[in-house]
């Protein structure tokens, strides 16, 4: 189902690493997103892995190849052994570890931007209603919201998907934890981050 809303809506979903040097400090996280369909990032398919940089002199680079599959693996494994045998072991990071510099780790929860919700709402009155409310509870400005057409006849839910304007985790959080308590859920809500990549 979420897969085929991305679609709709214009995004395809990807599963993302992100390093990020903020105000906060360095945000890192792995997780499915939505990003725009057009982006070159979401044109990657099948076992190709790339890397997306943004720099503050080239701009944004793209750097794409094999990353799974046997010969992928065992290029891999093979290079390894030969740097071993040749002595040539450089450090994890690229740095021995006395030089790096240390770092302040972000709030994982400040994060910030767009996010895709889908929630299996009872069909009855003033469910929307307490869903509008627990957005505006929780500072949440909805970009789009669509209901699609209830279940058949006695199933008594109908599929919900909101889309937000930039908001922080902590609050999606706040407002679906609301929401359940509230009885107006029917099984547990999905939640994708939307990542702008243009």
């Amino acid at each position: 189902e979420d897969i085929a809303a991305a679609t709709e809506l214009g995004y395809r979903i990807k599963l993302l690493a992100v390093a990020l040097k903020t105000d906060s400090g360095i945000e890192q996280r792995v997780h499915p997103a939505m990003i725009p369909a057009r982006s070159s990032l979401a044109q990657v398919d099948g076992v190709t892995n790339a890397v997306a940089v943004d720099s503050d002199l080239l701009g944004s680079i793209l750097l794409a190849g094999p990353g799974a599959g046997g010969a992928a693996t065992a290029s891999a494994v093979l290079s390894d052994i030969m740097d071993v045998a040749g002595g040539f072991v450089p450090p994890t990071l690229g740095l021995p570890a006395a030089r790096l510099q240390p770092y302040h780790r972000a709030r994982m929860r400040a994060h910030e931007g767009g996010y895709y919700i889908r929630l299996s709402v009872f069909d009855r009155v003033g469910a929307f209603a307490s869903i509008a409310n627990r957005m505006a509870e929780n500072a949440m400005s909805l970009e789009s919201i669509v209901q699609r057409k209830a279940g058949r006849k006695g199933e008594g839910t109908a599929p919900v998907i909101l889309v937000t304007h930039e908001t922080t985790e902590a609050a999606i959080r706040g407002a679906l934890d609301a929401l359940r308590n509230d009885g107006h859920l029917s099984g547990e809500p999905q939640m994708i981050r939307i990542e702008d990549l243009d």
